[in-house]
């Protein structure tokens, strides 16, 4: 009977829960393990995040026969130079115009209650069951808006407490480029020949997947918002910089942060003008044309291949929780794990063909 397909899978099933059980209830062990992490989570991200950024340049410096240590301080220069710029150039214009969007904040809530009022009293379609929830939106729209703003400042407080935490990313973003590619060779020391072989291998499509992931996210969103700059400058929107960047910070959520990026200028265009919201809506198709055409086939192609309906749902999950960082890195993490089953399962299918062979 152990041979059996079904006893197997259920052995297998509660084999699992014990674990998850046995995990459990030693869960104080892991707690200083999981500070530690949670210590070094964001600088060993944010330095693996400016490390595979950085490496092209690194290479390409190195191309040209310059020692490495002085091809890092190179690309530290110019992340220096970079932020200054921002710093001195953007930041200022971004900070105004955010401002004023919070301030106006109450006047748009104001009027999108009248304009719902005014439609409410001067129809006669909609079904009486839906009128006491139009009146309870109505009449709760602007303290939704006003606590929208407050939560948008408050992500704006605990990003600025999340920047002091950033110090130790240039320490580790230097050791990353120094020695980065040591480490493989220093894992393969310990594992024999076969082993060796495979580590590299998994090592490697790791890395072309994270590479893949993070160039051509962090290519693409900026690519699409300075596309829809141009766009809101040209239609004359209000807040143009502020939108077109949180557009860009949007869209590194893979499939769902175009929309989110829209809807915000939508609303303003529709306070600033009506016909505005409708060519928000034709750049915005045209800007994500552009990505989706160009720019992600040339930049991505198709090394993630994860379909569409999987991504909703791991965004979905990840979001509810982990919330915003759970958006950020649910699909990377899931495409390195995916890459790693399918390195082993890959590895399984050749020794049992060898087997099979022999």
């Amino acid at each position: 009977m152990i041979h059996k397909r079904w006893f197997q899978v259920i052995a297998a099933a509660i084999l699992i829960s014990l674990l998850i059980l046995l995990l459990h209830q030693i869960q104080f062990f892991f707690d200083p393990i999981l500070t530690y992490i949670g210590a070094v989570a964001v600088p060993l991200i944010g330095g693996g995040i400016l490390f595979y950024i950085s490496r092209p340049i690194l290479k390409l410096l190195e191309k040209y026969r310059i020692p490495r240590i002085s091809a890092i301080l190179i690309i530290f220069l110019f992340y220096i130079f970079i932020g200054f710029l921002i710093t001195r150039f953007i930041a200022p214009i971004a900070q105004e115009q955010f401002t004023k969007l919070v301030n106006n904040i109450p006047e748009m809530a104001e009027m999108l209650g009248e304009t719902i009022t005014y439609w409410h009293q001067n129809q006669d379609i909609i079904p009486s069951q839906f009128n006491g929830t139009i009146e309870s939106v109505t009449q709760n729209l602007q303290t939704y808006l006003q606590n929208a703003s407050k939560i948008i400042i408050n992500v704006i407080s605990q990003l600025i407490g999340f920047i002091f935490a950033l110090v130790l990313i240039p320490f580790f973003l230097f050791f990353m480029l120094k020695d980065g590619d040591k480490l493989v060779p220093f894992v393969k020391q310990f594992l024999n020949k076969r082993a060796a072989k495979s580590f590299e291998k998994l090592a490697h499509s790791v890395d072309y997947t994270l590479n893949a992931f993070i160039l051509g996210q962090m290519t693409v969103s900026i690519v699409v918002g300075l596309l829809l700059l141009i766009g809101y400058m040209i239609i004359d929107l209000n807040y143009a910089l502020t939108l077109s960047l949180f557009a860009m910070v949007m869209n590194v959520i893979p499939f769902v942060g175009p929309f989110l990026a829209v809807v915000p200028a939508i609303l303003v265009g529709l306070f600033q003008e009506p016909i505005l919201a409708v060519w928000v809506v034709v750049i915005t198709i045209i800007a994500q044309q552009l990505e989706g055409n160009f720019v992600s086939p040339n930049v991505m192609g198709k090394a993630l291949s994860i379909h569409p309906l999987t991504i909703i749902t791991l965004i979905l999950a990840a979001g509810s929780l982990a919330g915003f960082l759970g958006l950020l890195f649910a699909i990377p993490a899931y495409a390195v794990v995916k890459a790693i089953i399918s390195h082993f399962y890959n590895e399984w299918l050749e020794r049992k063909a060898e087997t099979d062979h022999k």
